[in-house]
This record gives structure tokens, sequence and C-alpha cells, in this order.
């Protein structure tokens, strides 16, 4: 399950620039915790704040025209989101579980920026991981399989989920179809597929816990 990096301040995820010597005080930093199902900044809001997952999990989507959620990206523990290159927000943000989310002023980040090259350096980390996440996104949509999908989804969340041999999913599989454009039934059939093929083991009813077995066939189906 997710490391409660709050019981031990030691563990808390850095935020912009923190190592190199930029104080709380400098981007006036808070804390906020966020329930299940609850919204932390809609579609078209002024981006006002910078935000960092402390605890728990955030999901960024559009709703389209026809009523589909279309899922942008998963915000996990570390994760910094809602860094916008305009004055509003173009997704919306919701917790996935209960969560712990610290904010910081962007008009603060973008001040210290101005004179502070190391906090300059790390939005433009922040902002190139960014547009890389969202190029991969974009090919895994318009070029893969939907087994392709499902693998390159649970490649993805085992590089960024911390755990001991389980990989515990804080979404559901309908975020994970929304994610990978697929319907519910057919990530349930790909999950079904590498289970029955060794590749992939559950623990508990509910599924959300995910052992790898063979993250070589894993990776060979991910093209």
């Amino acid at each position: 399950m997710f490391v409660n990096v709050n019981a031990n301040p030691a563990n808390k995820p850095k935020f912009v620039g923190e190592l190199e010597g930029l104080t709380r005080a400098d981007v006036i930093l808070s804390e906020f915790k966020y329930s299940r199902g609850s919204e932390v900044f809609g579609e078209a809001e002024p981006a006002e704040y910078v935000y960092q997952v402390i605890e728990g999990a955030v999901r960024s989507y559009k709703l389209l025209s026809d009523g589909r959620r279309q899922i942008g990206a998963f915000h996990l523990i570390g994760d910094i989101f809602g860094l916008e290159n305009g004055p509003a927000h173009r997704f919306t943000a919701e917790a996935i579980v209960d969560t712990t989310v610290r904010l910081a002023r962007r008009i603060s980040l973008e001040t210290v920026a101005e004179t502070n090259a190391l906090v300059a350096r790390d939005l433009l980390n922040m902002t190139t991981s960014n547009l890389q996440h969202a190029e991969d996104h974009m090919l895994l949509l318009g070029r893969k399989t939907s087994l392709e999908r499902v693998a390159a989804f649970l490649l993805e969340m085992d590089r960024r989920l911390s755990g001991v041999g389980v990989m515990a999913l804080p979404m559901s599989r309908r975020d994970i179809a929304d994610y990978l454009g697929l319907t519910l039934e057919t990530v349930s059939r790909a999950l079904s597929f590498l289970h029955e093929r060794d590749i992939l083991g559950f623990v508990g009813q509910t599924q959300r816990q995910i052992v790898l077995l063979n993250r070589a066939e894993l990776a060979k189906l991910d093209l």
C-alpha cells in the first residue's frame, strides 16, 4: 500500500528547489486534505497554485462533449502537477483516494525562479517531463493495441509505485480504461489474459494489488 510519508517528516517528498536551499517561506507552502472523489481544481479555473501529492493519488481528466471521460495522467506520491503554460487549468484534477496535497503559489515560484537558476531549472525539468509524458500517452492512444496499452500501463505503474513485491493500484479499472482509451470490458479481458499466462497475479478480492510475475514477457507486449 502507499507509504505514509507524514509518519516521518524526513520522508516527505521535496518540493521544487528545496534540495538547493529554497525555504517553505519562499513559495508559501500549505497542505490540504481531499477526500476520495473530491475536486482539487476544475478545468478552466485560474491556475494560481502548483500542487504536489504527499499522500494518496490524483487523476487529471477532461470530459468530452459526448460525456466520455479522458484521463490524461495519474499523479502519485511526490508528483508535482497543475503547472500550466497559461492562466487557467486545462484539466480537472480529482482525488482518487483520500489524499494530502501540498500547494505553492504559482506567482511565488515564478518570482523566485527569476533570480534562482536552480529553481528555474527545476521548473523547466517539470515542464519537459510533463511534455514527454503527454507525447508517450499520445503514442499509446494512437498506435498501440489494447493489450499493448495495458502492458505499457502496468510497466509505468511498476516504475512509479513503491512497494515490496506488490503493486497497489489506487485507481479502479474504470480509471485505467479512461486513461488508456479503452472500455472497462477490454481492460478486464487484457488483465485476465495476462493472469492466465502467469505474467501477473492478483492479491485480494479487489484485484487492485498486482504482483508482476514475468516482467520480461510483459515488456515484450509493450511494443
